[in-house]
This record gives structure tokens, C-alpha cells and sequence, in this order.
């Protein structure tokens, strides 16, 4: 039997090259900007106007490219070690795409889509899967394919995020801190359409804090705040600098929406809301890494493998 696991991500530009294909192929994605083509288009074409050369100093800043790239093959190298299987990576947006992967797997007798959100969203979740399948079916491999929604919940997968939140703390106090749980921001327009983002980043917040609490792990007070909001539609709240407002003196920030970590994670967390911090008069701020090839991960990934080898949970898409 010949197997092969996708992990699957929204990518990140290998070079500043490639940040214009990033934000063109994002914006034009039905489930990022819900209007038909070519007003979509239309409306990418004018972000990437207004957004190009920001964007582009923000990745040099970065080293000229996304730090999601070298986590995520340091992470698929340890994979290929622990796993019966041949381990990938593909990216929706920047190379290497659906196509140039699964054009590799036509020899594979089962293939394991296994997507980087643990939490299921139509704007990540759907639209990789729904992407990567169209593909697929070019090469007449679509039935093959096994994938799950979401894995927020998974015990070792939490794990790895407490041991980042500890690894953050550095020995010292968590009652002297307050810890942020920072999700990327979506519409509320597209949580009132049913989309289950903000549910399952709640829940694996609650996830979360049990673990603090079994390992014993109290912090001054624990919030949920969202980050990454773009344009003049309604997002969702609280808004993180708000939250920072609110802040006393310590904090902690835990990226809760990534599992690999990116500009949102290595920028906009890093350094821009660390200046924000900074003119708030806060003390000590922190931002935990995502959990990247972190071992409880990496564990994580073997389980939730082996379950969809028996008990896959194919998407609606």
C-alpha cells in the first residue's frame, strides 16, 4: 500500500518575487472576497494597488520571504520519519500548488489531505480542500483522497501549544502575566452565513486552558482577541489592540489560529502590535511560537493520520 499525507496551507511568497501572486491569488478567492468575478478581480486588482509595496517592505523585513516556508519543511521532514507514509506540502496561494503536487500521486493508492487550520473555515478549511479536489480530479485520483475538518480538540495538539505558551514564560511567573489567545480575524458577515471559524477557536480555547490548568499553569487573567482585519466591514471582536488597552503590565500572546507561523504570527504579532504595546506603556510583552515541528504536534499529526486511515471525515465541499 502507497500512501502519501498533503499538508495543506494557505503559503506564503519564497520571495519578494512572489508577494504580488500571494495577494493576487488570495483576493480572488471566492471565499475570501464573496463577490462574483470579474467584480472580484476588480476588487483584488485594488488591494494589491494599495497594499503591494507595504507588503513587500513587511517580507523584507521577514528576509524576503515567509517563515512559513522553512517551517513547513522542516515539519514535513520529520513527518517523512514518523510516518508510513510519503509525506508533501502544497500552499493555495503561492507555490508549490494543488497541481504541482498531486500530479506526483497518480501511483499513490491513498492520499491523506491533511489541512494546517485546526479549526474549519470556508476561507481556509473549504477553500483548500475544494481547490485541492477540483485538481485532483483532473488526474482521476479524487477518490483516493481522505481528509478531515477540524482537530482543535486533539490532546497533543494542545499540548504542543501550552509547551510553546511555557517556552515563552521562560521559568518565570504565569500569575504575574496575562495571556492573550490571538485568532486571525474574519468578517462577522461570514460567521453570520454559519461558518463554524470563531466556534471551534473558543472551544479550543477551552481546550487550552484545561491543559494550563492540568499542568498547573495559572495566569492573571486569559482573553480572546482577533487580529489581521482588513477594510470597513465589521470584524470579528474584540479587536486586538483593544484588547492590549486592557492590558495591566505582563502579557503573553498565543497565536491560536496557526499551527505554522507566518507574517501574522512573525510581523503583525512581532513587531507591529509589539509597537502598539510599547505606546500603551506595557511592560513586558511576549508572543509564544505557533507549534511548527514541535514534537506534541508532530504527535498530533501521527494520530490524526492513523484516525483518518480508519475514520476519515470527508468535507462537504
Amino acid at each position: 500500500m502507497k500512501r502519501a499525507v498533503v499538508l495543506m496551507n494557505m503559503g506564503g511568497p519564497n520571495n519578494i518575487g512572489e508577494v504580488k501572486v500571494f495577494l493576487r491569488n488570495m483576493f480572488n478567492d471566492k471565499y475570501i472576497i464573496g463577490a462574483p468575478q470579474p467584480i472580484r478581480a476588480m476588487i483584488g486588482e485594488l488591494i494589491i494597488f494599495k497594499r503591494l509595496k507595504e507588503s513587500q517592505e513587511n517580507y523584507h523585513k521577514l528576509g524576503g520571504m515567509s517563515p512559513i516556508i522553512g517551517h513547513t519543511k522542516r515539519l514535513v521532514r520529520r513527518l517523512n520519519k514518523e510516518l508510513d507514509a510519503d509525506v508533501f506540502y502544497e500552499m493555495r496561494y503561492t507555490p508549490p500548488f494543488a497541481n504541482d503536487i498531486l500530479k506526483k500521486l497518480t501511483n499513490y493508492d491513498e492520499i491523506y489531505a491533511l489541512p494546517m487550520y485546526p479549526h474549519y473555515s470556508s476561507t481556509t478549511t473549504k477553500s483548500s480542500i475544494e481547490d485541492f479536489l477540483k485538481i485532483a480530479k483532473k488526474y482521476n485520483i479524487d477518490k483516493k483522497i481522505k481528509t478531515i475538518d477540524s482537530y482543535y480538540d486533539n490532546k497533543h495538539y494542545n499540548k504542543a501549544i501550552v509547551e510553546r505558551i511555557k517556552e515563552c514564560l521562560k521559568g518565570e511567573n504565569s500569575k504575574d502575566f496575562e495571556l492573550i489567545f490571538s485568532a486571525h480575524g474574519l468578517t462577522q458577515r461570514i460567521i453570520d452565513k454559519g461558518d463554524l471559524y470563531q466556534k471551534h477557536i473558543l472551544a479550543n480555547v477551552e481546550c487550552a486552558k484545561k491543559e494550563l490548568e492540568k499542568q498547573n499553569i495559572p495566569f492573571k487573567k486569559i482573553h480572546v482577541a482577533y487580529q489581521s482585519r482588513l477594510g470597513p466591514m465589521q470584524w470579528l471582536r474584540p479587536y486586538m489592540e483593544d484588547k492590549l488597552k486592557e492590558i495591566e503590565s505582563k502579557v503573553i500572546i498565543y497565536p491560536i489560529s496557526f499551527t505554522v507561523d507566518n507574517s501574522e504570527t512573525q510581523y503583525e504579532l512581532d513587531m507591529e502590535y509589539a509597537e502598539v504595546a510599547q505606546k500603551l506603556g506595557i511592560k513586558d510583552y511576549r508572543v509564544a511560537r505557533a507549534p511548527n515541528h514541535h514534537p506534541f504536534f508532530i504527535h498530533a499529526i501521527k494520530e490524526i493520520y492513523e484516525d483518518m486511515k480508519y475514520n476519515s471525515n470527508f468535507i462537504n465541499v
